[in-house]
């Protein structure tokens, strides 16, 4: 869990301390006011871009001098990270005083959201799927960004050889094709054990108050061969293309609802987000089982569209997973059925403690 959390010049906060002292941290106020901020803030304590998914460059207050800053305390070890004014767009990470890499992050805090606009993630592109998937496969499997970073410089550099394929070396094409070949397969082997575990908890979950759902990973035809040969076999296609079209950066995330029979695509709004809890329900406790703690959890908004018997049972499963779980919510009123909770409320990038 996070014992502190400081922030310096992040968004519309020019400084914020926040000690929480219960598992539950609730933010509440009113739009625009920097609640969300507060949520990008930690999901920065972990690798890649946040919550957002935006520039680093744009994190860094307006008025500021272009720079932030974020630290988080866990389990006695300094977390942090931000950027300097004179390269905004670099991140800079420290672990304990120690200069390291963001992805060294994952070995301590796991950490999952769900925001308002992930809310369309069963309608979008498939990439905002496959990061959601490696978001969770991320916090199985701490080495997950690492295959996947050096996966995707491996295709960047094949990619700009196959643009001039008549000139390119084949040697180093065959070289570039067998980094992809091994790191694919690892990014592949992560997702597919932690979707056949998710499943395995997910069977023994009940249809209500949420629905359940079976989740499955999409691949394209012929996946099952090594993928060196068949990058070999295609570079004219791809070159063509433009594109690498093989590989496990093509995997997209399936979801059934089970009682229904229904592909997620075509479930409800509101169905939609119960099979989204679900998930990350099923793998808050897959993780606490399996790394002996479980994630941090950032929800943005969640209780807004929820009816009271609904957000009861949903802070019932919350308090369960045993982890620490940071809310926003415009009302206070949304967490009246919580006794024990760190009640913060946020007014134009200011952070006071609130009663209870």
């Amino acid at each position: 869990m996070i014992g502190r959390l400081t922030l310096s010049d992040f968004r519309n906060h020019a400084d914020a301390l926040i000690l929480p002292d219960h598992a539950f941290i609730l933010l509440t106020g009113d739009n625009g006011a920097g609640k969300t901020n507060i949520l990008e803030a930690v999901s920065m304590l972990a690798p890649g871009r946040g919550l957002r998914g935006v520039p680093l460059s744009a994190m860094a207050r307006q008025d500021g001098a272009g720079g932030f800053g974020i630290a988080g305390e866990v389990d006695g070890v300094v977390l942090g990270t931000g950027v300097a004014p004179a390269s905004p767009d670099r991140r800079q990470v420290r672990i304990g005083g120690v200069a390291s890499s963001a992805n060294a992050l994952a070995d301590h805090l796991s950490i999952v959201w769900l925001t308002p606009a992930m809310d369309r993630l069963f309608l979008d592109s498939p990439g905002g799927r496959r990061r959601f998937l490696d978001r969770l496969t991320l916090a199985l499997h701490p080495g997950h960004a690492a295959h996947s970073a050096r996966y995707d410089a491996a295709m960047r550099a094949r990619n700009r050889l196959l643009a001039d394929l008549r000139r390119a070396d084949p040697v180093w094409l065959t070289a570039l094709e067998a980094q992809m070949d091994e790191h694919g397969a690892a990014l592949a082997g992560a997702r597919a054990d932690l979707v056949a575990r998710l499943n395995h908890v997910l069977a023994d979950q009940p249809d209500e108050p949420f629905a359940r759902p079976l989740i499955a990973i999409e691949s394209e035809e012929g996946s099952e061969e090594p993928l060196a040969p068949r990058l070999a076999r295609e570079r004219r296609r791809d070159a063509a293309a433009g594109r690498t079209l093989s590989g496990p950066h093509r995997h997209d995330l399936a979801v059934t609802h089970v009682a229904k029979g229904q592909a997620a695509a075509f479930c409800s709004t509101g169905e939609q987000k119960a099979l989204l809890l679900s998930i990350l329900l099923a793998h808050a406790a897959l993780v606490a089982a399996d790394r002996g703690q479980p994630p941090v959890l950032l929800l943005d908004e969640v209780a807004a569209h929820l009816d009271p018997s609904r957000r009861a049972a949903l802070f019932e499963r919350l308090a369960a997973t045993g982890g620490q779980v940071w809310m926003t919510g415009t009302e206070s009123s949304l967490f009246s059925d919580l006794s024990s909770a760190t009640r913060l409320t946020v007014t134009a990038g200011h952070v006071f403690r609130s009663a209870a």
